[in-house]
């Protein structure tokens, strides 16, 4: 049987809840992302914290036994920071709100960072970073109102930790946005400059995306025209799952990573629902309920999410059985 890897060139992966949760590793990443790469394939890391550089991200996943270089991080900061070559002439002043991998990548494409709106920069980039806070908020905001233009490396609105959910850089942006009364332009996922680069930086053209957000890592995925695999180990809930729209459906639904190197069995089509080995879901009336099988199984998850997907009522109009999604 051929394994859901065999038909693409290269796997994509999102970090924060596909690899790693924090300083610990997600169980099976490591020698499931090794074994992508040891059969052949490239591999990539997209992720949309643009708080540290290169050099670094590969530096914590060597420490975490994956097998990876700087090459192969493809992140917002760089993606954001090419952004502004199209927009301000090199050399131009760039406040910079985020981390040190954002300020890096800034430099290295020709811009002078500061750190005030009374340098009058041409433009602010905004990113993550933990040490991110008000003053550097509202200077952002100064910067703006007074005519330069805003990018934001992504608009995750959290993170996943390993003490819980914490929030993200969409939220900082969010804060921004209330005083400046106006939106950035994205780098990050879920838009297309940050796939981009990775097809470009990586040199490839079948590439599987896994990531574990239905709104960033999947959504554009969709969007650019790439397959992905949801894995269940961050944030994406089975209720965000079964109930996602259509621009946020995965091409597969996963576990976890080691389910890359098994042949995908898809749910065939019955009478009232769909069935995947001892799962069964239908749709019976405007109830959706599980029938056979486990309901918390993946076999029953990939059930559920074709019966609702393929269903023509709205999710708001369906009774889905509380034991498939809770």
């Amino acid at each position: 049987m051929a394994a859901l890897v065999d038909s693409y060139d290269s796997v994509l992966f999102d970090l924060d809840g596909v690899v790693y949760l924090g300083s610990k590793a997600v169980p099976h990443a490591v020698e499931s992302v090794n074994r992508v790469k040891a059969q052949g394939l490239k591999i990539g890391f997209v992720t949309n914290n643009s708080s540290r550089r290169p050099e670094v991200i590969a530096d914590q996943l060597v420490a975490l036994g994956i097998d990876t270089n700087p090459a192969e991080i493809v992140g917002s900061a760089k993606a954001g920071a090419k952004m502004l070559v199209d927009r301000i002439p090199r050399g131009a002043k760039v406040l910079v709100v985020g981390g040190e991998g954002l300020s890096f990548e800034v430099q290295a494409l020709g811009f002078e960072v500061v750190a005030s709106a009374a340098d009058s920069p041409a433009a602010v980039i905004q990113g993550f970073s933990p040490d991110v806070g008000w003053r550097q908020l509202a200077e952002a905001a100064y910067a703006i109102q007074r005519g330069a233009i805003w990018l934001a490396t992504n608009q995750d609105w959290t993170i996943p930790r390993e003490d819980g959910i914490a929030p993200g850089n969409g939220t900082l942006v969010s804060a921004v946005h209330t005083a400046v009364g106006i939106l950035p332009d994205f780098a990050g996922k879920p838009f297309a400059p940050i796939y981009q680069a990775a097809m470009e930086q990586l040199g490839i053209a079948r590439p599987l995306f896994v990531g574990d957000r239905l709104d960033t890592d999947i959504k554009g995925a969709v969007n650019f025209g790439i397959d992905s695999a949801c894995v269940m180990t961050g944030v994406a809930t089975r209720k965000e799952l079964i109930s996602a729209k259509p621009d946020e459906r995965p091409t597969f639904v996963i576990s976890d990573l080691r389910e890359l190197f098994v042949d995908y069995s898809e749910p065939k089509q019955t009478k009232r629902g769909f069935e995947l080995r001892k799962s069964s879901v239908e749709l019976l009336g405007n109830k959706v309920v599980s029938v056979d099988g486990d309901p918390k199984s993946i076999d029953t998850l990939r059930c559920a999410c074709k019966v609702v997907w393929s269903s023509q009522v709205p999710i708001y109009g369906l009774d889905v059985e509380p034991a498939l999604y809770s």
